[in-house]
């Protein structure tokens, strides 16, 4: 008891000091998930002993790396889909869905394949790493957008392809990681089953997140108790992923789904406006104490890596990385008429990675062979692409003059 009392404190201590700097990265108009992953790596590299098994905690600990997924995933989609209008969804659906699903698998092949070949790391890690950096996570791109006035629309695409293309990307790490050697060795019976198993996964987590939405935008019509239906959305997202992960189907997809349809078609049947702004309000707060956690780790995990003779394969891993993100992105687009260039360069560099890749590698498991070669290039790669490309994305908005609204 004793011991979790003072893990416990520490803990606190670290969320307050990813509170402090959220505080100040707010007050200079920064972006607080690049912040904090700078604390954080700094925090790694300084010894600092009251916290010494906080960081053991987060960054080793099985418990808390499961926690990681069952708990903050949930958070971070529910939080995503409750506030995405349908109809901006609807006017953007071409790009969203090119880019969430031609543009994933696409990634997600080029990458494993010229990793595999190129830098010769074995399949399974190849294509596990290679799922990892098809997720896009928006959340510094979005609140630079919106501080600067970028169009909706390409808030909308970013918003909206990061959304599906997280439930794929969880799909293809769980194939990758578990099942890819042995449908190898089956050849191309191997190729069928493993299109089966997706399509299992993603139409299992679509129907129960379909069905727990609509059952639970059926049970909000029933009360105007604001208090009462934020504990029916976190019921909704966190059993809407558990009972998906139970059948052994998407629990990801299910969050997504599950929480489109309770924040458009529930919220427009059984939410007055009072619980809208409650609900959300309530959703940004906790999201906030989980990405501020998340990002903080991002920095910390530093400390247990070793870079040591790593650095040409992370300069070429990014390279890759980068390159299968352009290919993908300009492949997928190609065949949308009257697509603006301008809007395919901020799509394109506003691709990072962030927090969903780095949870999916932590909870790999302690035996699984590559684990520690997929940390060091996730962790850079993640490291690359918010300093790199994080801050290097408004300059770029504001040189192709996307700062006022156009309209396609």
């Amino acid at each position: 008891m004793h011991q979790f009392n003072d893990i416990f404190i520490q803990i606190l201590i670290l969320l307050a000091i990813s509170m402090g700097v959220i505080a100040i990265a707010k007050k200079v108009n920064q972006p607080y998930s690049i912040a904090l992953v700078v604390v954080g790596v700094l925090l790694g590299f300084i010894h600092v002993p009251l916290l010494v098994e906080a960081e053991a905690f987060i960054t080793q600990s099985h418990v808390f790396q499961a926690i990681i997924i069952s708990l903050f995933l949930p958070i971070l989609l529910g939080d995503a889909t409750l506030k995405l209008p349908f109809s901006h969804l609807r006017e953007q659906q071409k790009p969203v869905l090119a880019l969430a699903f031609g543009g994933t698998l696409l990634s997600f092949l080029l990458i494993g394949l010229v990793v595999y070949w190129g830098l010769g790391l074995p399949l399974i890690v190849s294509f596990t790493f290679a799922a990892l950096m098809s997720a896009t996570d928006p959340i510094s791109v979005i609140s630079i957008f919106k501080s600067l006035g970028v169009p909706k629309n390409i808030v909308t695409i970013i918003e909206g392809e990061s959304l599906f293309n997280d439930g794929i990307a969880v799909v293809l790490f769980q194939i990758s990681s578990v099942y890819l050697l042995s449908y190898m060795e089956m050849g191309w019976a191997g190729i069928g089953s493993g299109i089966l198993l997706f399509l299992k996964f993603a139409l299992g987590g679509i129907l129960i997140g379909a069905i727990m939405g609509y059952l639970f935008s059926q049970l909000i019509r029933l009360y105007d108790d604001f208090p009462l239906e934020i504990g029916f959305s976190m019921l909704l997202f966190f059993g809407s992923y558990f009972i998906a992960e139970h059948f052994h189907v998407s629990g990801v997809i299910a969050v997504a789904v599950s929480g489109l349809i309770f924040g458009n078609y529930g919220a427009r049947i059984g939410m007055s406006e009072t619980t809208k702004v409650n609900i959300n309000s309530f959703w940004d707060v906790i999201t906030l104490v989980a990405n501020s956690l998340i990002f903080l780790m991002i920095g910390l995990e530093i400390r247990n890596i070793d870079f040591t003779d790593k650095w040409l394969l992370i300069a070429a891993s990014i390279l890759i990385v980068l390159a299968g993100r352009t290919i993908a992105l300009y492949a997928s687009l190609m065949f949308l008429k009257n697509f603006p260039a301008s809007w395919k360069m901020v799509l394109n560099w506003g691709g990072l990675k962030g927090s969903l890749s780095i949870a999916l590698a932590l909870s790999l498991p302690v035996s699984f062979e590559g684990r520690e070669d997929i940390l060091v290039l996730t962790f850079s790669i993640v490291l690359f692409s918010l300093l790199v490309q994080g801050l290097s994305i408004k300059p770029l908005v504001k040189k192709l003059k996307l700062t006022q609204a156009k309209r396609m």
